[in-house]
């Protein structure tokens, strides 16, 4: 089924839109315009005469409330003062950081160079565990009033929902995969320890390889756009990848780096898999909600065949097979003081 021919926000958002929303700012762009690798908002580097470049980041219309995104700079802007290495949002004169042009909201950022790190590097993962224990030390200080509590409500039964009325999905295999992940969601509530039993905090919420730059021997750490309230191993699972003993073992290297500054709760070892299987149910509704926007389409054109659902079909029945497992061995007396 092809996306409808109704024009998409972002239609209008073009080169001249962002230029001249750029230059609102107070600086005068050299014409230079890069567009980088989003597909939830539009994201592009900027050139500047005189200057480094920016980078300037177009909200998606009608995702987020402006009190959700004023909450995630503030957030971000808490924790840059705290020299905690987070790249964080520009503010103005008037200590702004979100702005309105020809109807787009959008917000400028420093452009920081970097690699990823290298994560099979043991003092690596240390130091990204010692940043994490200052985030979440911070994070737990307050909480968020109009951003997301991850649960299974919202990222689960909510997503099979979107799944279940979404035109993009085969009819022939939505059935069997609803019913599966049906399953899995059943499993996780019913699971020892569930996201209802530990700490919830202000997090990062996306942080994976992507989201984090090396440079000068330090972990910067960038997109705060997901972030929201939710247990701390939320920000530790996407990072590990290999077999489950290689991915203990880098944990263990995150969580010795993460306890010099922030106690962490072992229970949550268990939340892994679930938390994955959350994702992936959630993922697949997230392009079912996308699929209006012309970028996606083409960039996912697998999504609307057989194929790829019968693939996703057995990941889910893997999944409920890893949360049937024995978790890992926890210490059965923590306490949070």
């Amino acid at each position: 089924m092809t996306p409808s021919n109704t024009p998409h926000p972002y239609d209008a958002l073009t080169p001249e839109v962002v230029l001249d929303a750029v230059e609102s700012f107070g600086v005068r762009c050299d014409g230079r315009i890069l567009a980088l690798n989003s597909y939830e908002n539009r994201v592009y580097q900027i050139g500047i005469e005189d200057s480094a470049p920016l980078i300037a980041k177009f909200y998606r219309p009608e995702r987020w409330s402006d009190a959700a995104i004023l909450e995630e700079h503030a957030f971000s802007l808490e924790l840059s003062e705290r020299e905690i290495p987070v790249v964080a949002p520009l503010r103005n004169e008037h200590g702004e950081t979100l702005f309105n042009h020809d109807n787009f909201r959008f917000a400028l950022f420093p452009r920081y160079g970097g690699h990823a790190p290298e994560f099979e590097d043991p003092e690596h993962l240390r130091v990204i565990g010692r940043f994490l224990g200052r985030i979440h030390g911070v994070g737990g200080t307050k909480q968020f009033k109009h951003r997301p509590r991850l649960n299974v409500q919202r990222f689960g039964w909510e997503s099979i929902a979107t799944l279940e009325a979404s035109p993009h999905v085969p009819r022939e295999t939505c059935k069997t995969y609803v019913a599966i992940a049906r399953a899995c969601l059943e499993r996780i509530e019913s699971l020892p320890v569930t996201l209802n039993d530990v700490r919830m905090l202000r997090i990062h919420g996306d942080c994976h390889q992507g989201n984090i730059l090396w440079r000068d021997d330090r972990a910067h750490f960038v997109d705060l756009d997901d972030s929201l309230t939710g247990p701390a191993i939320q920000d530790f699972w996407m990072l590990l990848c290999g077999a489950r003993d290689e991915m203990m073992r880098q944990l263990d290297h995150l969580l010795a780096g993460y306890e010099m500054f922030q106690l962490f709760d072992p229970r949550e070892i268990a939340l892994i898999e679930p938390l994955r299987t959350l994702r992936l149910i959630h993922y697949n509704a997230w392009l079912a909600r996308r699929w209006d926007d012309p970028a996606f389409p083409p960039t996912f054109p697998w999504f609307t065949g057989p194929g790829y659902w019968n693939q996703q079909i057995a990941i889910l029945q893997e999944q409920l097979a890893q949360m049937s497992d024995a978790p890992p061995a926890v210490e059965e007396d923590f306490e949070w003081d």
